[in-house]
């Protein structure tokens, strides 16, 4: 190409120019800036403007803070969390993102008086855009001082509002989801999974795992359906009068089951059956929300277990979902059963037990008490007792001998048996089926006619009780004792579940007992028969 000027190109005459080469000053350097042409290299530059270009790197340098929509939303709030109005009318509100600024003064003062009522328990009919201003208050850290309490709140309002605004079940499960994540609560979450069908997923493994590994008398209806290949949603039993019985007794099942499994193999359901390593999922927080992320972060990371997807599990509960499901159509009188349910003999017989127990219990309910008592003839025939038994206590008696006083106490408990028989059919006691015959069961456990209670009391009672004490297994023994020393329901629930069983069904059986060897219920509720107490040494051998 010829170099006489014509025909180059651009770039190619910047290319020869005089400044090709040249190399960048270091940033720090007091000759900074950048010569233009040989005379300007020689020229020294002026101290003023070296200064000024040292003072517009450090403006570069200098930051201000960022100021967001969401984080003058929280400073706003916090500005506003004691503000209480008087009583006020209703204003009809509605925004997309509720603010504060979004409100006229006649809604700002409704706002602060419905806000203060919510608090005290009283939720009143309001706009939803209301609802949602006093959410975003609680999941950014505002009007509570400890998580537990703003978890309480939103499960309040939530199950206030929801019957009338359906859209808070699409939010407020989320949200209330990564509330308990962020603080770190030990939460149940069936009741999010039960109303948010659209979080079923990571929130219904994580609800399986929690109570399978911990807590299986608090799995749910909701969640075990996670676990089963059978829909029973579709099921004609479902569909008709079983709704409530499936639902209630289902997840009792499972939690017999895994105490079951527990007992005879020592694992429960989780160790006998354990699934796959977590998968660690990212969860975003507050999506849709006013929300600071300055505060919790954009997102959290939940380890999740699928325990749904472990095969020889996921076969026992949809076994046990048919299993269930067969004996409550034969105790409701249900025509037809589901075919090829195959269980173990003895889970079958526990779980026939457990449901037939169940539903005598509830019969019994409806019924209500079998035997009417008028309470003050009752309390006179107690009296009338306690002059016996302290006549029958008493060691000397003056005037007689031995024989004497034998023969007149016999005398005198015969009367007491006459007037306390002739007592109790005063009394009123009226079955339910009443034939005209007096109720000679009641009579024969009230009052003892043999002599032989009289003479050897002491060893009527052993006669009784040492026969009980054998018939017991150290399991239902343990449970007496355990009644007897106070120690509550906790103790006999850890005993039971030891033992593979539920307590309901050990007081069931103990009871069974008793009425065979002493004509009476030992544990009345989930307590122990008072009277009994003075002789349970003879269960501690």
């Amino acid at each position: 190409m010829k170099r006489n000027g014509e025909g180059l190109h651009f770039t190619e005459l910047v290319w020869e120019s005089t400044e090709q080469n040249l190399p960048i000053p270091a940033r720090n350097s007091a000759d900074a800036a950048i010569p233009k042409s040989p005379a300007a290299r020689e020229k020294k530059k002026a101290p003023e403007e070296t200064t000024v270009q040292l003072q517009l790197w450090d403006m570069e340098e200098t930051q201000e803070p960022v100021t967001t929509t969401e984080s003058e939303f929280v400073m706003r709030a916090r500005e506003l969390v004691d503000r209480k109005e008087a009583a006020a009318l209703f204003v009809p509100f509605k925004s997309y993102w509720p603010t504060y600024g979004h409100m006229t003064g006649a809604q700002s003062r409704w706002y602060f008086f419905w806000r203060e009522e919510v608090r005290q328990g009283r939720y009143l009919k309001t706009d939803l855009s209301y609802i949602f201003l006093h959410v975003y208050e609680l999941i950014n850290g505002v009007g509570w001082d400890v998580p537990e309490e703003g978890y309480r709140q939103l499960n309040l309002i939530w199950e206030a509002y929801r019957d009338q605004y359906k859209r808070l079940d699409q939010y407020l499960g989320g949200w209330i989801a990564d509330f308990s994540f962020v603080h770190h609560l030990e939460v149940p979450l069936s009741g999010i999974v039960a109303r948010t069908r659209g979080l079923a997923g990571d929130l219904a493994e994580l609800e399986l795992m929690r109570c399978l590994s911990a807590a299986p008398e608090q799995l749910t209806f909701e969640v075990l359906t996670v676990m089963s290949d059978y829909d029973i949603s579709k099921s004609k039993f479902y569909i008709g009068d079983g709704k409530t019985a499936a639902e209630r007794y289902i997840p009792q099942v499972v939690a017999l089951i895994d105490a079951y499994v527990a007992r005879k193999h020592g694992s429960n359901l989780i160790g006998m059956f354990p699934p796959g390593p977590a998968v660690t999922r990212e969860r975003y927080l507050f999506r849709s929300a006013v929300y600071d992320i300055s505060l919790y972060g954009y997102s959290v990371l939940v380890p999740v277990v699928r325990i749904s997807k472990s095969p020889p599990l996921r076969s026992l509960i949809t076994r046990l979902f048919r299993l269930t499901e067969n004996k409550l159509r034969e105790l409701l009188g249900f025509r037809g059963r589901l075919k090829d349910v195959r269980v173990d003999a003895d889970m079958e017989d526990l779980v026939t037990r457990f449901l037939k127990r169940e539903f005598r219990k509830a019969e019994q309910e409806e019924k209500g008490p079998a035997v009417v008592i008028d309470q003050q003839k009752l309390e006179r025939l107690q009296s009338d007792s306690e002059i016996v038994r302290t006549m029958l206590t008493v060691e000397e008696v003056t005037g007689l001998d031995d024989s004497g006083y034998e023969t007149e106490a016999a005398e005198t408990w015969a009367r007491a048996g006459s007037s306390a028989e002739g007592t109790l059919e005063a009394a009123g006691a009226v079955s339910d089926e009443d034939d005209g015959e007096p109720p000679v069961e009641s009579l024969e456990c009230a009052v003892p006619a043999t002599e032989e209670h009289f003479h050897s009391p002491g060893d009527s009672a052993a006669a009784l009780w040492k026969p009980l004490a054998a018939a017991l297994t150290p399991l239902q023994r343990a449970v007496v004792l355990a009644l007897a020393a106070g120690e509550g329901s906790t103790e006999v629930h850890n005993l039971a579940a030891a033992g593979g069983t539920m307590p309901e069904l050990l007081f069931d059986e103990i009871n069974e007992i008793a009425m065979d060897l002493l004509g009476d219920l030992l544990i009345d509720g989930e307590e122990l028969n008072g009277e009994y107490v003075p002789m349970l040494h003879y269960l501690m051998g």
